[in-house]
């Protein structure tokens, strides 16, 4: 070899070194929010967005533009009802939809050429002639990932919020017909309890009143900014019970025998869903399963000896 093609070589380590140095830095770093009392709250970004998302601000200049402002404001309220307020903002994850196909895509798309042309026979000719369309909605996805991955970590915190709610109303109920201020309940709640996604929102609704907010506002406010139903629905008795003055003691014995048929009823329309959702994994994997174990031996029988 000559000196260089060398320091061609020495320079392509080089760069592949930086670069494996720099994805492993990623892959270890833990990203946090910060909750309304001052703790951290660990989030974790997929290492495909953490790798992308120091190019964001080169698109800034199309992610602000007006037209797009209904969008960002969406997202924003996405993003918060997800959790990941001040880690992410409407603008990189609007960017985001423009990285994937841009630094993912192609890669992508040569990954699915090598393996189609590793296809023989009439099947791979019809594969390869479809290629187009496959590349196509394959950037598709690409554009839509970033979305699809919001909407998941949302339902997620959804359904979280939703098993630990029962509990605390429960906790709540009781704290209130003890005698104790719906405040001073809210705070033995939260010093006592794991952090959740739940326990997050109430920390933040505390923290609000303590620095001024009405507790109505502040419930509202709560209600508005996680999207979950069953939450809505408490905040909304709770805020009419504290405007028409009635006891909040009867509000939340109310909804927490409300939110125990609630579950029960979800979990009865779940149970009767099961036998449809088993249905396509029995017919596709179960019944031909059947049949190898069956009629295989008498397939290799046949093809063997003949009838």
């Amino acid at each position: 070899m000559t000196a260089s093609e060398w320091i061609i070589g020495l320079a392509w380590a080089a760069c592949a070194a930086m670069a494996a140095w720099c994805i492993g830095r990623v892959m270890t770093e833990i990203t946090y929010v910060t909750l309304a009392d001052g703790r951290r709250q660990e989030r974790r970004l997929p290492l495909l967005y953490r790798l992308l998302l120091p190019f964001a601000p080169n698109f800034e200049r199309w992610t602000r533009a007006p037209a797009l402002a209904p969008m960002r404001k969406e997202i924003d309220a996405r993003l918060t009802a997800a959790g990941f307020e001040g880690l992410m903002s409407a603008h990189e994850f609007l960017a985001l939809r423009l990285l994937m196909p841009l630094a993912v895509g192609p890669l992508a798309w040569l990954a699915m050429h090598l393996l189609l042309a590793r296809v023989p026979g009439r099947v791979g000719f019809a594969l390869r002639q479809r290629e187009p369309i496959f590349g196509v909605l394959l950037l598709l996805w690409f554009v839509l990932r970033p979305s699809l991955w919001l909407q998941r970590v949302l339902q997620e915190r959804h359904r979280r919020i939703e098993r630990a709610l029962p509990f605390v109303l429960d906790l709540l109920t009781l704290s209130v017909e003890a005698g104790l201020d719906f405040m001073t309940a809210i705070k033995r709640i939260i010093d006592r309890r794991a952090v959740d996604p739940l326990g997050e929102e109430l920390i933040r609704m505390f923290r609000e009143v303590q620095v001024g907010k009405t507790r109505r506002d502040a419930l509202r406010d709560m209600g508005d900014r996680v999207r979950q139903f069953d939450l809505k629905t408490i905040v909304n008795a709770l805020v009419q019970a504290d405007e028409l003055g009635v006891s909040i003691a009867s509000i939340l014995r109310i909804q927490a025998d409300q939110m125990r048929v609630r579950r029960f009823n979800n979990a009865e329309k779940r149970a009767n869903e099961a036998p449809v959702r088993m249905l396509l994994p029995l017919i596709g994997f179960i019944f031909p399963a059947v049949f190898i174990v069956l009629l295989g031996p008498i397939a290799l029988q046949i093809a063997r000896h003949g009838f």
